[in-house]
């Protein structure tokens, strides 16, 4: 069967001061009225029944998690004891999947991201799990580029490939690049080979646990002895064992990027991983003068600004191409291209032990 593995264990710590230690990214209504991992459960309707649905979230986030996601059991919500990136929580959740099902086929993908074509995520979806049940085939889904992006990492795919003319279909990845500069990135565009990489990822079970054996042994043996343990009494000692053994590393870089049968399905479905503000910017409705604004706030001589005024009155005068978003106790101020440097913010709050700020 095929089941869906919601990874809801970070901060995004770009969206401060909105997003907090208290109050992660994936609980946040940044789209539209609903929080990004209640819209994310939503979209898999269709593909994925909610009882096949796990996520994998850290401890402190388990009962949030239940909170907005009722429909999903229990049981199927994984509780991390600390953050190790993707690599290890793909590893539990796969362990957890094949203790109920040898077979099992697994979608795993990040909670907070954006998709406004649901109809064309589900086909690419299905095309990847038809490709995904070949023996050891990992997959990915890559995003057909609109602009020259140097926010995404890329997957360049075999354009050489026999295509079988379906709309959407698996094709063997050549290689996956990091976050290039605007040169590289346009050089990427221009090409027609590169993908922008989604974080969304197809397999089997049994599979990915085979390739994190090979590229990550350490991974690996930090989790085996977790499957005699699963549905025990120890089961959450072991849990916090493995975590406190495994090296924290990316499924991309750990296995993807050094796996063999590695494929991608090029596909268009209104995605954004709402990486920073200035994506929130790009997805909100703007009036004529391209501001978007929410709560509280008045516009003079501006514009292309973003404003999210939560408490105060907040009025700007002058100011263009600016992000402002007013939080109980925290006033972000910046100018829209810089959005993804607030995450030094946070890193700054960390080093001083501000901890009431992050």
């Amino acid at each position: 069967m095929v089941y869906a593995v919601i990874m809801a264990g970070g901060i995004g710590s770009r969206f401060w001061p909105q997003s907090r230690e208290s109050n992660p990214k994936q609980f946040l209504a940044i789209h539209d009225e609903n929080t990004l991992i209640r819209n994310t459960l939503s979209r898999l309707q269709g593909v994925v029944p909610d009882e096949q649905v796990f996520v994998v979230t850290h401890r402190r986030y388990v009962d949030r998690t239940r909170e907005q996601l009722p429909s999903v059991p229990e049981e199927n919500i994984l509780a991390e004891p600390v953050g190790r990136n993707t690599a290890p929580c793909i590893a539990l959740a796969a362990l957890q999947l094949l203790a109920r099902d040898p077979d099992a086929v697994m979608i795993a993908l990040p909670a907070d991201h954006v998709v406004r074509n649901v109809g064309r995520f589900h086909k690419a979806l299905q095309a990847a799990v038809r490709k995904a049940e070949e023996k050891d085939t990992l997959v990915t889904i890559g995003i057909e580029p609109t602009h020259p992006e140097t926010g995404y990492g890329y997957v360049q795919y075999d354009s050489q490939a026999d295509r079988n003319g379906d709309d959407m279909e698996a094709l063997p990845v050549r290689t996956f690049a990091e976050k290039p500069d605007a040169e590289t990135a346009e050089r990427f565009l221009d090409s027609g080979d590169f993908l922008w990489n989604s974080g969304i990822f197809v397999w089997r079970a049994d599979a990915i646990l085979r390739a994190v054996q090979r590229h990550l042994p350490k991974v690996f043996r930090a989790f085996k002895p977790l499957r005699n343990a699963l549905g025990g009494p120890q089961e959450t000692e072991a849990i916090a064992e493995a975590y406190a053994k495994s090296p924290s590393i990316s499924i991309d870089y750990g296995v993807m990027e050094r796996a063999e049968k590695v494929f991608v399905v090029p596909a268009s479905f209104g995605w954004s991983d709402v990486g920073d503000w200035t994506a929130v910017y790009a997805l909100r409705k703007k009036d004529k003068q391209g501001n978007t604004l929410k709560g509280n706030a008045i516009l003079n001589d501006s514009s292309r600004c973003l404003v999210d005024a939560n408490q105060r009155l907040v009025v700007l005068i002058g100011m263009h191409d600016t992000v402002v978003v007013d939080t109980e106790d925290a006033l972000l101020v910046c100018n829209r291209e810089s959005a993804q440097q607030v995450k030094n913010v946070v890193d700054y709050l960390r080093a001083h032990q501000l901890e009431e700020y992050f």
